[in-house]
């Protein structure tokens, strides 16, 4: 594996989950340096999918800037930009908003390492929630933080919908960006008011516009449909081998430009990130579900762009775009799963593959083998091409020109995407029970 030697402007990202984040800077130039995140399961996700990076599974909390530069071994290398997005349930606008909810305190967290990192800009990204109600006294006090520090935010913080950045799915989240007094302040990405976007017909979404932004996947720049995202993917119900594995060997259908520069047959000259090796005719992320009998009647009864109502899950139109990719919670809250959508074809809930293509990740990003931790993975990440949007006006303010790589990675082991979070754990010689175990598991309310 030949290494790249960080000659690109370099980023460190906070709460980096699986690599949302981390992918889109990547694709508008920059080189993530390091990354930190607290589940080691996803910690060995984003090792996995970014080899070049020093990934730290560790507390925020307990993590100094100083403390981080030893360990990556950074030195006193100058930082470019801090990215990350703090753990949002305590600001989400599903369930209740709870302003002494301690995930809360992890946006200050990231203000104290930005203020010791004293990077040239940041950018934390969360769900809109946290600008509403009673907590946008939270946000108005992490914003004078800032300033204090000798930070100028961009006001007012904008909360910006991914479809609207070529991402086949209706998500929006809020970013709130930032340069040092010396630095210029980045802009945020916006999109013309033009519509020129996938038809949202039965789905209850806006079309999205067409895109002139310095990014894109592609000549139309307008938002894909579901069925330009994934209609094609093979049937995975048709490979016994999926009901054990996630990874299948075969050739695809013909495919729209998105999918065919998701599938890397097509180069998009908007992505500056790393080419990685991989084998075309490997797909991962299509594991089989178990529905049974009756749900799988319930969901073939259902029209796609309508909610089934036992379920209460939502049948992608074709098309139309996606709702909102949930996450679910982990162990220590419960072990709940999300609602996934039903394809709009198959009377089953769409795969990991399926939901990575609607989130924009390239088929050769790998997920966690199960479908539990593959969808919070996905759930839980900024869609790549919405921060590849937000990183391309970060790289403009800071007058930088992005510049391709020569080089081509080979992903990490292959092992990381099967570790369970005992071998997680090891891996990265943290306690076991870092994140809580499991003490219930509750069932889908349709019993799929």
């Amino acid at each position: 594996m030949t290494q790249p030697v960080h000659a690109r402007p370099v980023v460190i990202d906070l709460f980096a989950g699986a690599g949302g984040l981390s992918l889109g800077f990547e694709q508008a130039g920059f080189d993530v340096v390091a990354a930190v995140e607290f589940d080691p399961i996803h910690a060995a996700i984003h090792e996995l999918n970014f080899p070049y990076s020093k990934v730290l599974c560790c507390d925020i909390r307990e993590l100094t800037g100083d403390g981080l530069r030893e360990r990556a071994r950074l030195g006193r290398r100058a930082i470019d930009v801090v990215v990350g997005g703090p753990p949002c349930q305590g600001f989400s606008l599903i369930g209740h908003r709870l302003l002494k909810d301690p995930r809360n305190d992890l946006v200050f967290h990231f203000l104290r390492l930005v203020c010791e990192l004293r990077p040239k800009a940041f950018v934390m990204e969360n769900v809109p929630g946290m600008a509403a109600g009673h907590h946008h006294q939270l946000l108005d006090e992490l914003v004078s933080g800032f300033c204090e520090a000798g930070y100028r935010v961009r006001r007012p913080v904008s909360a910006l919908n991914a479809r609207d950045y070529g991402v086949p799915q209706d998500r929006r989240r809020l970013f709130l960006l930032g340069a040092r007094q010396d630095a210029r302040l980045p802009e945020y990405p916006n999109p013309e008011t033009t519509n020129r976007g996938g038809n949202a017909k039965g789905n209850g979404h806006r079309p999205s516009p067409t895109l002139e932004l310095p990014m894109g996947y592609g000549p139309s720049r307008k938002t894909p449909t579901v069925s330009e995202a994934i209609g094609d993917l093979p049937d995975i119900e048709s490979f016994e081998v999926l009901s054990d594995s996630d990874v299948l060997r075969t050739s695809l259908g013909s495919a729209s430009s998105y999918a065919r520069y998701l599938r890397g047959d097509l180069r998009d000259p908007e992505d500056f990130s790393h080419p990685r090796e991989r084998d075309q005719r490997v797909i991962t992320g299509c594991r089989r579900a178990s529905h049974t009998a009756e749900s799988r009647a319930r969901f073939r009864r259902t029209e796609p762009g309508s909610t089934e109502p036992v379920s209460r899950f939502y049948r992608l139109s074709g098309d139309g775009l996606c709702n909102t990719l949930r996450a679910g919670t982990a162990t220590d809250r419960g072990a709940f799963s999300a609602p996934r959508p039903i394809h709009p074809t198959y009377p089953r809930c769409i795969s990991v593959r399926e939901a990575a293509r609607l989130h924009s990740y390239p088929d050769w990003f790998r997920f966690h083998r199960t479908i539990w931790h593959g969808f919070r993975q996905i759930g839980n990440s900024v869609p790549p091409l919405l921060g590849r949007a937000v990183a391309a006006r970060v790289m403009a303010a800071l007058g930088l020109v992005p510049t391709r790589p020569s080089s081509t990675l080979t992903l990490g082991e292959e092992a990381l995407a099967s570790y369970n979070m005992r071998q997680a754990a090891a891996h990265f010689g943290v306690d076991r029970n870092v994140i809580a175990p499991r003490r219930r598991l509750v069932a889908p309310a349709s019993g799929a």
